[in-house]
């Protein structure tokens, strides 16, 4: 599979969003944070601005929710528009039942781990999902320095990945830049959220472009 670039509009200007979407061209999908305030410790933005977000632009919604209750608030985001929707698994209450309602209403679903939380107790959830999120740095704000301790987290997820042969989507996310992804993408992922590395140039196009070009040339999954 080609690398995929997701770029984080959590680095962009909020008050020009649909300029930040419209200069992410060539973008895969275009990554929303959802914070709470409470699962982490930062408010972003939440459903209307998800489907105002949706109505301006033709790139997919791939939205992170690092909320409490996912179960009750993430079905509600893919009515707001978004294809993928990942939750994190440390808050939600019936994961399997929540992927399950997610594609049920047409989304891809996606659940996402923090740094501490090891992947191997949810094996048997993985042919529920379309996607993993290994979070490379600790959930609530960008431009955090990216973990290499996850790295070898990454490995393993792959690993479990090909030893049931899911067609399943492994995401990184958290100080993905043109001096990490290439490890990223050595290590397993193929689908790669990045905030400042797009958003802080001058030229977003450009970087989606090299960023892809990098981890296509160390052979992501």
């Amino acid at each position: 599979m080609t690398a995929q670039i997701n770029p984080s509009i959590l680095s962009a200007d909020f008050a020009r969003l649909a300029e930040a979407a419209d200069a992410a061209k060539g973008a895969d999908w275009l990554h929303v944070d959802v914070m709470d305030n409470h699962f982490v410790p930062n408010l972003t933005l939440g459903l209307p601005v998800v489907e105002a977000l949706g109505r301006a632009t033709d790139i997919p919604l791939d939205c992170h929710l690092m909320i409490d209750q996912p179960d009750r608030w993430a079905p509600g985001y893919v009515e707001a528009g978004a294809g993928s929707v990942t939750f994190h698994v440390e808050a939600a209450a019936a994961p399997v039942r929540l992927a399950r309602e997610i594609r049920a209403k047409g989304a891809r679903a996606s659940m996402a781990l923090k740094p501490a939380t090891p992947i191997e107790p949810y094996e048997d959830l993985l042919p529920e999902l379309d996607m993993l999120l290994v979070m490379t740095v600790e959930p609530g704000f960008g431009g955090q320095a990216f973990l290499d301790i996850m790295l070898p987290k990454i490995r393993r997820t792959r690993a479990l990945i090909d030893k049931y042969g899911l067609e399943m989507w492994l995401q990184v996310d958290g100080g993905v830049s043109a001096e990490t992804i290439e490890r990223c993408a050595e290590a397993g992922a193929d689908v790669f959220v990045a905030g400042s590395a797009v958003y802080g140039t001058d030229d977003p196009a450009a970087a989606i472009r090299s960023l892809r070009a990098q981890a296509d040339a160390v052979g992501a999954h």
